[in-house]
């Protein structure tokens, strides 16, 4: 489809020229659009000085409605592009040759001749292009040699033109190689980062889903047990030949049914969790806070760490919740890890919320050493990680890459050896 807001590309979206097509349609509608303005000012002072140098008025009214056709012609399909190109380089080389043909020296119209090496830099390919100036210089130097016109021009001019004009053609030619090459240095460089960026998300998906299954293990195992105890004094006391009444047997089946209900509610936190969606969702922030905590509290209850949190009336907030849920987590997550690895006594962790006018200012903090200053500086990369062989060092980096891309935001924090705060700064609304 053609798209009218990019007139320099012809009309053509993004979607249907890649970027080195897209550059070339821009320069050929600017090489018409500027042509078509040196042509219009050339017949308008032509005409006002009474000038008609055999014919070259017509000629040039000619070629105005070429470049029209030439526009249109652009517009109505894109695989018009080589042909408009070639058209346009025989436009510029026949009218650059009449030029010297039929005006004076003393003009210096000859002096558009030198323009010429930039024209096939945009519109011909490397081989062409040596074509192209070789037809250009041949009919320069037969110019004062052909008997049919008469030209102003000497022989000794026209190769003294033609020298110049090879020697601008040799420059833009190395110009164009360097060019080239710096463009398939840049274009190696990004896909070499687009691979290390798609490596780091894989890693980084990998690194979660170990995690998660991590805690769905903390999550199952405690109620599971719960279960097997109950179906286990159910047994013993059918062994043991005493009876069972029915208020028992309900307690205990009420209670097998109702820790099968949260193994079943905790499944689908995951399923959800893991969904690709994208959609905003509006919610509270503190449910999603909430959410987060419920996938990490039973490792938190096992770790016996003091968890302070109150869950107050706080507004709502349109945002990517699953993104939220994963910055947060991975934050507590490496907060616990550093309450566990260091055997912090009377380990605490706490989660407050804060709100401005714009923002929503969530703050995880424990009572652990801290981290040291060589830490905090690159404690956000990847693949850094104190933890040795237990951490992967994507966890942080890749919260970092969610708040930034995500929320164009970013973790703050601030440690000390009484422990270290996390700030997660989330606008209210993503716009």
């Amino acid at each position: 489809m053609i798209s009218r807001t990019n007139f320099f590309t012809s009309g053509w979206d993004s979607e249907a020229v890649d970027s080195e097509l897209k550059s070339k349609f821009q320069m050929i509608n600017i090489a018409i659009l500027l042509s078509s303005v040196g042509l219009i000012a050339g017949i308008m002072l032509n005409i006002v000085q009474n000038i008609n140098i055999r014919g070259l008025i017509p000629f040039e009214l000619l070629l105005l409605g070429m470049n029209v056709f030439l526009f249109i012609l652009l517009r109505y399909k894109k695989e018009t592009l080589q042909l408009v190109s070639l058209i346009e380089t025989g436009q510029f080389t026949l009218l650059f040759l009449v030029l010297v043909y039929v005006s004076e020296p003393d003009q210096l119209k000859h002096i558009w001749v030198f323009t010429y090496p930039v024209v096939l830099l945009y519109f011909q390919r490397e081989k062409s292009s040596v074509y192209w100036v070789v037809i250009m210089i041949t009919g320069l130097l037969i110019a004062p040699l052909q008997p049919y016109i008469e030209v102003s021009y000497t022989l000794y001019q026209v190769i003294y033109i033609s020298i110049v004009l090879a020697i601008i053609s040799i420059i833009t030619y190395f110009y164009q190689i360097k060019m080239d090459e710096a463009r398939n240095l840049i274009k190696k460089q990004v896909d070499q980062l687009m691979h290390k960026d798609k490596l780091l998300t894989l890693q980084s998906k990998q690194a979660v889903m170990g995690e998660m299954i991590s805690m769905i293990a903390h999550q199952w195992r405690q109620p599971l047990s719960t279960i097997t105890l109950s179906i286990s004094d159910l047994q013993v006391k059918k062994m043991l030949g005493k009876d069972i009444d029915d208020k028992y047997m309900d307690e205990a089946l009420q209670n097998i049914s109702d820790t099968i209900i949260y193994l079943s509610d905790t499944i689908d936190d995951f399923q959800t969790y893991f969904a690709p969606n994208k959609n905003i969702s509006e919610e509270k922030i503190t449910d999603i806070i909430s959410r987060a905590i419920n996938f990490i509290k039973t490792r938190i209850k096992s770790a016996k760490i003091e968890l302070e949190y109150k869950q107050e009336d706080f507004g709502l907030i349109e945002t990517y919740s699953n993104e939220l849920v994963q910055v947060i987590l991975n934050v507590i997550n490496n907060a616990i890890d550093e309450l566990v690895d260091k055997k912090i006594p009377n380990p605490k962790l706490s989660i407050s919320i804060e709100e401005n006018k714009r923002d929503f200012i969530i703050t995880i903090k424990d009572n652990g050493e801290g981290i040291s200053l060589e830490n905090i500086e690159s404690i956000f990369e990847p693949y850094y990680s104190t933890k040795g062989k237990n951490g992967t060092g994507l966890g942080l980096y890749m919260s970092q890459m969610i708040m930034q891309k995500q929320f164009n935001s970013k973790i703050q924090l601030q440690s000390s050896k009484d422990g270290t705060e996390f700030y997660i700064r989330v606008p209210k609304k993503l716009v």
